[in-house]
């Protein structure tokens, strides 16, 4: 059997940027050579991808893009299973390279994405051999691409776990990074009242109605009591009915109409909203780790 020396695989982590112990092996199983084991590491790459691929991804990034001259700009949400993964170097330069794409090649959805070319190799095996090398599995969740009638700005809060991108029409450009924090702080729901979900408006609607239900006023006060709370919520998670963070004497609204400006869209992503977080479960690991020494 060949000697597998250090720098041998030294050398094959260098070309492939597998793991030092993936490298290893490969080279051992390969018998040192160094052309058989770089085909080794890419199957055993691309199957570690496949396992990795059913496994809860509702850690990771918001990265953005905007062009020099603020008119164009992506915003992207990549995930990952640890909040470890999500500060790795690598995985916050896919993430950029991710939002860069968005931008230049305005791709239909996250399919299409994948298809890319980045750096001599489609999205989805740059994201493939990104799982090999970190262990975990990656994922590109949603993306947008926001061209503006104004200009951009944006705000990422929370080691990048929130990321804001506003289109602002006027005002200053400190006006923009202002609403941007204040879109992180606040989370607005939509830009408008007209722009709510209908289902969501519903269920508060059901909510004041069954609150108001149990005052024992009359249906004509009670109609009234379940409209002023439809209204106050309204206000509380549309963007321009909030009041300011920075100014509670003033909404949204009265600030963008002081400043002589507009906002026509503003987007926001929060990592893993909505998703399953993944819950460890140690002592099922260690049965587990136990059970399978044992076979």
């Amino acid at each position: 059997m060949a000697e597998i020396t250090a720098g041998m695989v030294k050398e094959l982590r260098e070309k492939t940027d597998a793991p030092m112990m993936e490298c290893k092996k490969a080279l051992t199983e390969a018998a040192g050579d160094m052309g058989k084991a770089e085909e080794i590491l890419r199957v055993k790459l691309g199957n570690k991808a496949s396992k990795a691929a059913s496994r809860v991804a509702a850690e990771g990034v918001v990265a953005t893009h905007v062009s020099a001259d603020g008119k164009l700009g992506a915003i992207v949400e990549v995930n990952c299973e640890t909040d470890f993964v999500a500060k790795n170097t690598d995985f916050l330069a896919f993430s950029a390279a991710v939002a860069g794409l968005v931008a230049s090649k305005n791709p239909a959805d996250v399919a299409a994405l994948s298809a890319l070319d980045l750096n001599g190799a489609s999205v989805e095996e740059t994201r493939k051999t990104l799982v090999g090398k970190l262990g975990e599995n990656v994922s590109l969740r949603r993306f947008a691409r926001v061209p503006a009638q104004g200009r951009l700005a944006t705000y990422i809060h929370g080691g990048a776990k929130i990321g804001v991108m506003i289109d602002v029409v006027g005002g200053s450009e400190g006006l923009g990074k202002d609403l941007a924090m204040h879109i992180a702080a606040a989370k607005p729901v939509s830009l408008s009242k007209d722009q709510v979900p209908a289902a969501l408006i519903q269920k508060e609607r059901d909510i004041a109605t069954a609150k108001a239900a149990e005052s024992g006023k009359p249906a004509d006060i009670v109609a009234k009591m379940v409209e002023g709370s439809v209204q106050k919520y309204l206000k509380e998670v549309t963007l321009l009915g909030q009041v300011f963070v920075k100014n509670d004497k003033q909404t949204i609204e009265q600030l963008l109409k002081a400043s002589n400006a507009s906002v026509p869209s503003f987007t926001l992503y929060i990592v893993g909203e909505g998703m399953e977080k993944k819950k460890d479960d140690f002592a099922a690991e260690v049965m587990a780790a136990v059970s399978a020494a044992n076979k």
